[in-house]
């Protein structure tokens, strides 16, 4: 007899693998939620980050709005107000906080490019990456799964043949046995257990070679191949745990880098806050404001019980003008000096906004008005010569070299720029009169006045007289009703009067005719049509312009080349009539 082993006797030594397989597939589905969970905290924190550059520009924003609303406006009054340290250093906080603002900006763009955008490409390749491992996971599992199955099924069939080789075994002992039953039937049920013996042999053979395959491939799998995949997930999770605390670290750091530029932003504000110097704003006030008036004297005891005229100071507020004089009787009105908080000048109420020569304000208000129209005309000036300079060098460029352009088109704006300049120039010297005129009543004068005043004198004798001699003041600077009635009556002529004053038109010298016909666009010309007959006010001066009139309303400057002018040395602002003149 044949004696073979149990089937289950190996079965029972490959029972084990089956749960590590369910193990492991366990672990992979933990470590695969683990590492999401990973990516999804990064994926949080490069939000987070990027919602913290969001409100860093939204508050550079908001601080650079506030910086620009409280700006002074160019050429406002507001701008005058910034002379005083008090608002000079709100001016500089509001500058050093525009630059405070441009640090939030420089936080929000550092934070972006160094950590939300690496970041978000970091994550990219980590998802890749993952997707990897877990890839060549669930592939190493997949084999070995199949091994395991493999044996299983070697295993079956080994079982099964050591079960149909044990059930010919008993069949054989049976017919064996019994000796009713013939030789032949004896002998084939021997050989019927022999084929299943050998049957269960190659089994086991089988079963055996499978085995071994399966746990060779087993200790592949649990020793090199899961340690290799795991090892790699793990140093993929340690690196984007290295990786957000090294953004957390930049986090910090590209705040720090601002630190010290927004210390010295708050560091300029306490300068700025320190330079306030009350005294030195309160002398500005007083500087600015001060009047230049002598305080009146003191009035005299006037004694009604004698039947006399009343006596009064000379300094007193109803002083009369002149020496000459005699004194006003009791109850008439007396056009004495006006105190210039009481009654205001005439001049200013008749004109409304002010007269041109600001002789409506105290006389060192109206020094420092009209210094600065002064030194304004003068800026003008400046900027008019440059312009002819440019342009001289303009056309002596075109005449050296016709190719580049046309020398004569820029002869017209010389011209303008010259007439320009003469206007201006007239305008400084009125109102350098006017200033020598009111610096000659302050009691102090400076050397800087004096010797602007001394050039106009040097210049303009006569206007400086005929300032003088137009308005009269009194020894302490005050104005009376007579000045002021005399200002509205006498007024400079020149070419470019205030345009509230109601200067006389220009006698006629002549009359021209149109040659061509000239469009007057630009200001201060007028358009003439070819053959017009016109009268003439006043002379080519060189520039190459002739100043005519069409009525008493319409007048202008055309160029002298297209004009042919017919001058009357006997006119004196007579019109006579055109047809006549041209017949």
């Amino acid at each position: 007899m044949v004696s073979l082993p149990h089937p289950y006797v190996l079965h029972a030594a490959v029972s084990a693998p089956c749960l590590c397989c369910r193990k492991g597939k366990d672990q992979f589905d933990n470590l695969e939620k683990h590492t999401q969970w990973g990516i999804d905290v990064l994926e949080k924190y490069i939000k987070f980050v990027k919602e913290r550059t969001e409100i860093e520009l939204s508050y550079a924003k908001q601080l650079r709005n506030l910086s620009k609303k409280y700006q002074p406006k160019k050429n406002s009054k507001e701008e005058e107000e910034y002379r005083y340290t008090s608002t000079r250093a709100f001016l500089a906080t509001l500058n050093e906080m525009n630059d405070y603002a441009g640090q939030h900006e420089v936080i929000s763009e550092n934070m972006t490019s160094l950590i939300t955008g690496e970041l978000t490409r970091y994550v990219q390749e980590l998802k890749q990456e993952r997707k990897s491992h877990f890839h060549d996971g669930r592939k190493a599992q997949q084999h070995i799964e199949t091994c395991w199955k493999q044996l299983e099924a070697s295993k079956r069939r080994f079982e099964r043949d050591c079960k149909e080789a044990d059930r010919a075994q008993q069949y054989f002992e049976k017919m064996d046995a019994d000796i009713n039953v013939t030789k032949a039937d004896v002998e084939k049920a021997r050989q019927q257990a022999q084929l299943r013996h050998q049957m269960a042999e190659d089994s086991k053979a089988e079963y055996s070679s499978t085995l071994q395959k399966f746990n060779s491939e087993q200790h592949e799998h649990y020793y090199t191949h899961i340690p290799n995949i795991f090892q790699k997930i793990q140093e993929m999770e340690e690196r984007r745990i290295v990786r957000i605390g090294e953004s957390m670290k930049t986090f910090a750091e590209v705040d720090r880098q601002v630190i010290p530029i927004i210390g010295k932003c708050l560091d300029e504000i306490t300068k700025a806050a320190e330079a306030v110097d009350h005294k030195n704003d309160s002398q500005m006030v007083i500087e600015a404001f001060k009047s230049g008036f002598e305080p009146p004297g003191d009035i005299d005891f006037e004694d009604f019980t004698q039947p006399m005229k009343r006596t009064v100071s000379e300094s007193s507020l109803s002083n009369s003008r002149g020496d000459g004089k005699s004194e006003p009787k009791f109850g008439s009105k007396s056009k004495g000096k006006l105190w210039p908080f009481i009654k205001k000048n005439k001049l200013s109420l008749k004109l409304g906004a002010g007269p041109e020569d600001f002789s409506n304000l105290p006389p060192e208000q109206r020094r420092k008005k009209l210094q600065q129209k002064v030194d304004e005309l003068n800026r003008d000036i400046q900027k008019e010569m440059d312009q002819r300079d440019a342009l001289t060098k303009m056309k002596d460029v075109y005449i050296k070299n016709p190719q580049m352009g046309d020398a004569a088109s820029v002869d017209h704006r010389l011209a303008e720029l010259g007439q320009n300049i003469e206007k201006l120039r007239l305008e400084v010297q009125k109102f350098e009169g006017w200033l020598a005129e009111v610096e000659g009543r302050l009691p102090a004068r400076t050397e800087q006045s004096r010797r602007q005043s001394g050039v106009y004198e040097a210049q303009n004798p006569s206007g400086v007289n005929s300032c003088a001699q137009d308005r009269e003041s009194s020894p302490d600077g005050s104005y009376t009703e007579e000045q002021s009635q005399e200002t509205e009556m006498k007024v400079p002529a020149t070419d470019f009067d205030d345009e509230f004053d109601d200067e006389e038109p220009l006698p006629t010298i002549g009359t021209c005719k149109a040659l061509y016909t000239f469009e007057g666009q630009n200001e201060g010309t007028i358009s003439v049509a070819e053959g017009e007959m016109l009268y003439v006010i006043e002379e080519d001066k060189g520039d190459g312009w002739t100043r005519i009139r069409r009525n008493e309303d319409e007048e202008g400057y055309v160029p002298t080349s297209y004009v042919e002018v017919y001058l009357d040395k006997n006119a004196k602002d007579v019109h006579k009539p055109l047809q006549k003149i041209s017949e």
